[in-house]
């Protein structure tokens, strides 16, 4: 186990925090605008034309600090996952993938050591799922590291996950590199 994947392995996948940070907004525009769009139409029809002005600016800041309200979580959510460097890394010998989807912490597992490497979906992430042949390789990484693992393994089947479609490289090139290094040496679903 290590605080970071290391960089030097000769595949590395890193996260887009881009693509996700699109998503994540049009996740919040899709929660605010019907919200802002009520409000508005409530202003429009509003009789007394001195008060629309103000009712505009309530509006506006209740809709700001809304946003502000969705954003902020978002927005650290993120850094924590683009702070967290590489989310794994291939190699002849074997892999590197992060315990915990928001931090850094990685394990490295050899390709002996793991049993199947499967593509999942849930919701609109789509996942590569690692599962080792000796769960006891994810013992003692920390009570955290057992939190993340077990909601992972109850989306996915496995605490081990690196995402594929919110990447720096594409689905394809991913699964045709885990094909490559694994050589045959563990099952890939």
């Amino acid at each position: 186990m290590t605080r970071r994947i290391p960089e030097d392995q000769p595949f590395v996948v890193r996260p887009n925090v881009a693509k996700r940070g699109l998503l994540m907004m049009g996740v919040v525009l899709l929660f605010v605008l019907p919200i802002a769009s009520c409000a508005g139409l409530g202003i429009v029809n509003s009789a007394d034309p001195q008060m629309r002005s103000q009712s505009v600016l309530g509006i506006l800041g209740v809709v700001g600090c809304l946003l502000a309200l969705i954003a902020l979580p978002l927005g650290i959510q993120l850094w924590l996952i683009g702070s967290g460097g590489p989310v794994l890394a291939l190699g002849p010998a074997g892999l590197w993938i992060r315990t915990r989807p928001t931090r850094g912490q990685a394990i490295w597992l050899p390709w002996e050591g793991v049993a199947q490497i499967s593509r999942r979906r849930w919701s609109l992430e789509k996942m590569l799922v690692v599962k080792p042949r000796d769960s006891r390789v994810l013992q003692n990484l920390g009570a955290f590291t057992a939190l993340d693992g077990a909601a992972l393994s109850a989306f996915y089947g496995s605490g081990l996950v690196a995402t594929l479609n919110f990447a720096d490289r594409s689905e394809a090139e991913i699964m045709a590199a885990v094909a490559h290094y694994s050589a045959g040496r563990c099952q890939l679903v």
